[in-house]
Parts: structure tokens; sequence; C-alpha cells
């Protein structure tokens, strides 16, 4: 009884990291599968849902960020629209997730790290000559990198 007390309360005292390693597997899950597939499976990328509460309830963030959080995926959903899926829904949606589980600002530090380092590996295959300008490449394993990054870090 003396060992579960004090597995629960070091539960309860590190919630948030608890969380934050959770959603990392669940990451390195959704990248394993956008780079077999180009295609991420909707009842996996849809658990992520399950996270919202999560950051609610574990993390330090107002509901309010929160919520801009979310709202900034919504905006690469309009993203994903125009684009005609060049940036695709479930990467939107991911980033609804991830908006809604960290907040306005974490996401928005989350995504310029994603995007740099999309940046910097479509530079390098395009100096190496072995993709076109038009080809593609899967953004999940990216934002996994920048999230996992943040994490080591100590930004989220």
């Amino acid at each position: 009884m003396f060992r579960l007390s004090n597995a629960m309360r070091f539960a309860a005292e590190n919630r948030w990291t608890i969380c934050c390693a959770v959603f990392a597997a669940y990451m390195i899950i959704l990248s394993i599968m956008d780079i077999r597939n180009r295609k991420l499976k909707l009842s996996v990328l849809l658990a992520g849902f399950l996270f919202i509460p999560a950051g609610i309830v574990c993390g330090n963030a107002h509901p309010v960020f929160l919520a801009a959080g979310g709202a900034v995926g919504v905006a690469f959903v309009g993203v994903s629209k125009v684009t005609e899926e060049a940036f695709g829904y479930g990467d939107s949606i991911l980033i609804i997730i991830m908006g809604s589980f960290l907040g306005f600002w974490e996401i928005l530090s989350l995504l310029t790290g994603a995007f740099l380092l999309a940046a910097a590996f479509a530079l390098v295959i395009l100096i190496r000559n072995r993709f076109r300008r038009k080809d593609t490449f899967p953004f999940v394993p990216f934002l996994s990198i920048a999230y996992i990054g943040g994490l080591v870090i100590g930004a989220f």
C-alpha cells in the first residue's frame, strides 16, 4: 500500500511530464505512419483529441491560449483546402490537436522549428538532386522532432 501511495503521489506531481511523454510516443507513432504510408490513419489521428482534456487538466496554460492554439490548426485546415492538400488535412488536424494541447505560443514555437527543419531538409534534398520541385515529403516527422526537441530544452 505504501508503494501505491508513493506511485500515485509521483504521478500527481509529474502529471504534465507524463502527459508530454505519452504525447511524444503518439507523435512517434504518427511519424512512422506518415513516413511509411504518406497518410495518417484517421482513427489513430483522431485519438489525439483525447490529449486536449489532458492539456486543460495537467498543463498550466490558460484555456483561452489552448483554444487559440487550436485555432492556429483551424487556419492550417484552410491552407490545406486552398493548396488542394499540398499541405495535408492530416497535418492540419494534428496541428489542431497539438495547439489545443500545448497552447498558442507553444504551437507557434513548435511550428517555427518544424518549418525550419523541413526547409533545411528540402534544401539538402534539392541540392543532392534527389527531389524535384513538385515532389513532396511527410511533415509529421518534423513536427515530432520539433516537439521532442522542445521537450528536451524545456520549452513545453
